[in-house]
Parts: structure tokens; C-alpha cells; sequence
């Protein structure tokens, strides 16, 4: 990878992958190959007059592992060369950029705002802001030509419990002829809140992005932290972090195996998951004081230890879903009219999972094995055992599938973490640089892989921090992996990729 920005000027104080500073037309070539399948687009985000790109290898390295590598354009005028010309994936991110920096993305095939719904009051907020009326613009959806075409919107607001997000049918009768979304209701302005704070403050951020993976975001944030400042933590501390990641995934997985079911009006897989899930989350408060683990894991190491009640609690509710999980499965796999709804639903192609970068069960189920607790391994994942799913069907099944089978392999895990659990210390004092340094860190969530970049003041301060949720790049394909579908059949579609609106909108 690094042989692709030959002459790029590389940054020292960017740990632990390089960054370079490339021109335009490096830049440009880095777009082509991205479309060419050399690179997986892990990440792009804006700066102060500039534009960064994370590339990914594809392969391994001589060194048996995948390699991660950032790209950096300044855009003195303003501009940059788009790379979604080259590479759909990168649409809606170099869309955002333009909304918060105010870059303009040349050649974009899609210049359409994105997060900025035109209701802030201001425009190009991190960049140089302007003032807006704050009354916003008729959104311009994309347009689809056919006898008997009809849309159905749905949405910002949904019954139940969810978060908000705009979608647009065009059927014919029952058949959808296209989906488009529109997020962005959920924006917070966290990459604003960030710049300036205190690592406290900014890692209590960072665990807020989307509640459900604050471990893994808590992570994500804390590595990079530790990357860019050289620190090493204590291994209890890697391990303790392991073992909330895992906790996060099997309270995850359960309870959307069962809310999926319920879409498909299977309600008792759904009260008996519900159940497990509860469980999970109830020890999680009892062994580190919070159901969700929130700010449990900070740069340095972690703010609560494991007592030896806990990791009894602990074996002793594995062992109890061990038993109970097996035959809700089978009760899954023997029910028909489930698999009716489930088999052969909502297929993400082969080559769409590949393009995108699709994390997590998304990828997964679609052939696209990563995982970067193996293929980036960090501690303690470099020394444990286990095997990531792997289904090629790409349909509802397949995705349901693998998450049924990442329980099993987390509760393995929590068994060799718990086994392995080394004694010491569970945090070390974080200080700072005596200059500014950047880091970055790629982190599996139960979601797929959590990217985070920052960069800190020679006192300790974030300057900027940009924080990829994997449903950047679940989200665009879940609109082609509903077409044909019926329009009663989206729920399910829906709740099988559940993608995230919180952690997409920032």
C-alpha cells in the first residue's frame, strides 16, 4: 500500500499506520484503484483545508496481515478530486464533507446535502460557517420512470421505539422498484463537541455515538488515544476490555435474533431472547456498574476491575445460555413459515458486500470475510481462539445465521477470557505529547469495524476526532439489497442489516 503514495510525504507523529500528505493526482489514482478492488475504503472525512482517506488492504502483507494506510489532500482552493467518480462507496462521505467543511468534491456524481437538512441555522459548520435561513429545502428523491410506479414515504418517524430516518418506495403494486433513504435526523454535532474537548470529556463522547456499541466505540477511541501517545496499558486491562466487547455482542445478537423474528410475526423467539438479552444486560450492571457498560473503558485502560463474584456471575450465565440457545435455534431453523420469510429475502450480492467494505454480519453472510479482531488483530485477540461465520447466500437467513453462530463463538471467548485472565493493574495515567500527534485504531463492534481518527494538542486537547460507524457503508446497500422485494418484507430486510442512524449521523 504504502508503494501506491511512493513520494508521499509521510507524517511521523501518526501511530500506528502511516499517514502521507499526497497530490491531487495521487490522489486521484488512489480513487481508480479503490474502483479497480486493490483497496477497501475504510474511511473519508474532512479537515481544516483538507480531506483524509483510510485505505485498506485487500490481501495480507508479507508480515500476514492486512495493513491500514491514510491518505491526506489539502484543498487550498476549496476543492478536491471526487473519489465516489471512481467508487460509489464514497458518496455520502464526501457529501458530508461538503456539509460540515465546505469542500467541494469535484466531478461528485451526487452533489445533493446530505446530513444538512438545511435547519441549522449555519452552514459549513467545522469549516468556515455561514449563515442559513434554518427553514430548510424540499428534498430532490430520485426519480424512477415505469407503468403503474407508486411511492410510498416512510418515515422520519416510526412507530415503536426507533430512531428516525426517512424512506422512499417506488413500487409497483407490492414490489419495490426502488428504495432511497434520507438520514441525518439523528445529527448531533459530535465531531463539533469534540474539537476542543478534554479526553474525558471527548471519550464520554465517543461512548455516545450509538448506544449500543459504546464498548466497542469506547475502544475505538481509547486505542487511538494510546496510539497516538505511545502508551502501553496493563494486559488485565485488554482483557477486560475483551470481555465487555463480547458481553456487548451477545446482548446485541440475541436480542435483534429475536426482534427480527418478530418482524416476521414469529413473537416467542422474540419473548425468549428478549429474555437473554435482559439477562446480559442485568449482569453487565451488576459486574461493572452500567447495563451498557457506558464508560467502563477509557484511554489508559479501563475504570472499573472484575471480582471474582463477578466472573462466577459471569461462567454461570454463559453456561445458562449455552443451554437455552441451542434449542431456540432449532425452533428458528424447524419453524417453515419463518424460513418462508427468512430464505431468499433481501440478498446482498457477492460483489456489493466486497465493493462497499460491508462489515460485520452484513459482509459476512455476503462472502466477505473480515474481521479485525483476526485480520488487525489487537490483545488480548491475538492470543485466543476462535473462527468468524462465514455464509455466502447474502439473504436474511444468512445474516440471522451468522449472528447465531458470533454468539457461540463470544461464548467461547468469555470461557478463554475468563480462563485466561491475567492479574495487574487495569489502567495507567494518561498524559500527553510534547508536540501533536495523531492516531488511529480499527476496532470490531458487533456491528462491523469502528474506525477512529484524532489528532491532540501538545497539551492533551482533541483538535479533531472523526469517529466511521460501519453502518456508513451497510446503509447504501441495503436500498439495492431490497429491490424486488415486497414492500411488507422491509421490516425484516431492515432488521437483519440494522444498521445504525445514530452512529451514522454523527
Amino acid at each position: 500500500m504504502i508503494n501506491a503514495m511512493a513520494g508521499a510525504t509521510p507524517l511521523h507523529a501518526h501511530h500506528p499506520w502511516p499517514r502521507r500528505v499526497v497530490d491531487a493526482e495521487t490522489w486521484s489514482a488512489l480513487g481508480a484503484q479503490l474502483a479497480e478492488g486493490r483497496w477497501t475504503l475504510a474511511g473519508l472525512w474532512g479537515d481544516a483545508g483538507a480531506v483524509h482517506m483510510a485505505l485498506l488492504d485487500t490481501g495480507h502483507s508479507e508480515r500476514g496481515r492486512r495493513e491500514l494506510a491514510v491518505a491526506t489532500l489539502y484543498c487550498p482552493t476549496g476543492q478536491f478530486p471526487s473519489i465516489a467518480r471512481h467508487h460509489p462507496p464514497a458518496h455520502r462521505l464526501e457529501r458530508t464533507i461538503n456539509d460540515l467543511f465546505g469542500l467541494e468534491p469535484v466531478g461528485v456524481p451526487d452533489d445533493r446535502p446530505w446530513l444538512d437538512h438545511g435547519r441549522w441555522r449555519v452552514g459549513h459548520p467545522l469549516g468556515t460557517p455561514i449563515e442559513t435561513s434554518g427553514e430548510g429545502e424540499r428534498y430532490a428523491f430520485l426519480t424512477a420512470e415505469g407503468d403503474g410506479l407508486h411511492q410510498i414515504p416512510v418515515g422520519p418517524v416510526h412507530a415503536g421505539i426507533i430512531e428516525p430516518g426517512h424512506f422512499r418506495f417506488t413500487a409497483n403494486g407490492e414490489a419495490i422498484v426502488r428504495l432511497e433513504e434520507r438520514l441525518g435526523y439523528a445529527h448531533k454535532g459530535v465531531e463539533s463537541l469534540m474539537g476542543g474537548a478534554s479526553l474525558e470529556h471527548a471519550a464520554r463522547l465517543a461512548g455516545r455515538i450509538s448506544g449500543d456499541s459504546t464498548v466497542a466505540y469506547s475502544i475505538a477511541f481509547s486505542r487511538a488515544v494510546e496510539a497516538a501517545l505511545g502508551i502501553e496499558i496493563p494486559t488485565r486491562a485488554h482483557w477486560l476490555r475483551a470481555l465487555m466487547a463480547e458481553l456487548e455482542r451477545i446482548a446485541n445478537h440475541v436480542g435483534d435474533i429475536g426482534a427480527a423474528c418478530n418482524d416476521a410475526a414469529f413473537t416467542l423467539m422474540h419473548a425468549h431472547t428478549a429474555v437473554l438479552r435482559e439477562r446480559v444486560l442485568r449482569l453487565s450492571n451488576a459486574c461493572f456498574g452500567h447495563r451498557l457498560m457506558m464508560d467502563k473503558v477509557v484511554p489508559g485502560g479501563v475504570a472499573i476491575d472484575l471480582d471474582r463474584a463477578g466472573a462466577e456471575a459471569i461462567r454461570s450465565l454463559m453456561a445458562t445460555i449455552r443451554e437455552a440457545f441451542p434449542p431456540l435455534i432449532e425452533l428458528f431453523d424447524d419453524t417453515a413459515s419463518l424460513q418462508d420469510r427468512t430464505v431468499g429475502a433481501g440478498i446482498l450480492s457477492h460483489m456489493l458486500a466486497h465493493q462497499y467494505g460491508c462489515g460485520g454480519y452484513v459482509g459476512r453472510a455476503s462472502g466477505r470475510a473480515f474481521d479485525t479482531r483476526r485480520d488487525l488483530a489487537y490483545p488480548p485477540y491475538d492470543s485466543l481462539r476462535f473462527d468468524v461465520p462465514l455464509f455466502q447466500e447474502g439473504d436474511v437467513n444468512a445474516r440471522l445465521w451468522v449472528r447465531i453462530r458470533e454468539v457461540e463463538q463470544s461464548l467461547g471467548l468469555i470461557g478463554q477470557i475468563l480462563a485466561g485472565m491475567p492479574s495487574g493493574d487495569i489502567s495507567v495515567a494518561v498524559g500527553h505529547g510534547l508536540d501533536t500527534r495523531e492516531g488511529i485504531a480499527l476496532v470490531e463492534g458487533f456491528r462491523g469495524d469502528i474506525l477512529c481518527w484524532l489528532r491532540l494538542s501538545p497539551t492533551g486537547i482533541v483538535e479533531r476526532c472523526h469517529l466511521r460507524d460501519p453502518s456508513w457503508f451497510q446503509w447504501p446497500v441495503l436500498e439495492a439489497a431490497i429491490e424486488g422485494n415486497i414492500v411488507a418484507d422491509f421490516p425484516l430486510c431492515n432488521k437483519s442489516f440494522n444498521c445504525s442512524y445514530s452512529g451514522h449521523d454523527l
